[in-house]
């Protein structure tokens, strides 16, 4: 039977792009990097539903909602639904045409076998629970354009026959890490050419990753035994056995080439990563996954605190700060289920 997609869900700013350019080299680091190297078996889908989520008929952000002008310069589909998008996906893997596709999203039995060819690649999405939910914690409905249907119980705009078509994956960062990093995203000169001028704190992402993470196991979807959490600090501390033990419970064959891409590695992840602008600077400046050379410095509330006044000024610090608490419960959470190499 063919394998499911990977889908791994995770939040910004938890160094899932270097992890997705693991399959670009044969194709993903953005978590999605490292799976960028790996073209020969994988096709790398690269937060696929923010178009959706931010610009389309669709949409349940109000962040670009008044900007209709400028929503072009965003490298985005204004016309993406979440259809479309599951469509593309099909697409993307089968050799069969496009008379497949409906058929293998919308049958709900064959889950295993949707979405996959025999000739094609297998299927790695990398994006963000929050972009398939309402912000807020407001009632999300399934999208009109995927049946619109009530479904008791699903936090998302995907149905259960659909979600339960992938092999779900989870990235996280401790809050302290990916917020500061976050805001300071949404600050020139970045944000002149990411087109995020601002901080939100529902886009931080964990409560939404807590939620899901929670149905799609009450659900069936994923169970405790099989789960794949990964700590992105834990990937950075010993990224080829963190690597390694990622393939092993995702069924990818581990190759040690993952860990280091080629100029056309770079370039191919380049064009990958257009979308949002100035979010993936770091990531596309390196050449491999290395492991720290270092220990991390050890920090307190007071210091941190301090670190960003310094860098973000007194009223920035108090955001900052807010959202971390915030979501320091979710990501506590989400920890306890972590792989260990």
């Amino acid at each position: 039977m063919a394998p499911r997609p990977i889908f791994t869900l995770t939040h910004p700013r938890a160094c899932s792009t270097a992890f997705e350019r693991l399959d670009l080299v044969t194709d993903i680091i953005a978590p999605e990097q490292v799976f960028m190297t790996r073209r020969d078996i994988l096709e790398c889908s690269h937060e696929p539903f923010a178009d959706a989520f931010y610009l389309g008929p669709e949409l349940m952000s109000d962040r670009f909602k008044d900007d209709a002008a400028d929503r072009g310069s965003l490298g985005m589909s204004c016309s993406d639904t979440y259809q479309t998008v599951l469509d593309r996906f099909a697409e993307m893997q089968s050799q069969r045409g496009l008379e497949m596709l409906l058929v293998e999203l919308c049958d709900p039995i064959d889950h295993d076998q949707a979405l996959t060819s025999p000739q094609g690649k297998r299927l790695f999405i990398k994006d963000m629970a929050y972009y398939i939910m309402q912000p807020d914690g407001k009632p999300t409905d399934i999208a009109p354009s995927v049946g619109g249907r009530a479904e008791p119980g699903n936090p998302t705009v995907l149905p259960l026959a659909v979600l339960g078509k992938f092999h779900f994956t989870f990235l996280i960062r401790h809050p302290r890490r990916s917020i500061p990093s976050y805001w300071r995203c949404c600050l020139p000169p970045l944000s002149d050419r990411n087109g995020f001028p601002y901080f939100l704190p529902s886009e931080a992402g964990y409560e939404e990753l807590v939620r899901l993470f929670d149905y799609l196991l009450e659900s069936g979807v994923t169970d405790k035994e099989h789960l794949t959490v990964l700590d992105a600090d834990d990937l950075l501390d010993n990224p080829e056995d963190m690597i390694r033990l990622f393939c092993e419970r995702t069924g990818i064959d581990y190759s040690p080439a993952m860990l280091e891409w080629s100029a056309e590695d770079g370039q191919i992840a380049t064009e990958k990563f257009a979308k949002f602008d100035g979010f993936h600077d770091d990531c596309l400046r390196t050449t491999r996954l290395e492991g720290r050379s270092h220990a991390q410095k050890v920090s307190t509330v007071e210091s941190e605190d301090a670190e960003w006044t310094k860098k973000y000024g007194p009223e920035a610090q108090k955001i900052i700060r807010q959202t971390v608490n915030d979501n320091i419960p979710y990501y506590e959470y989400l920890k306890q289920f972590t792989i260990k190499a």
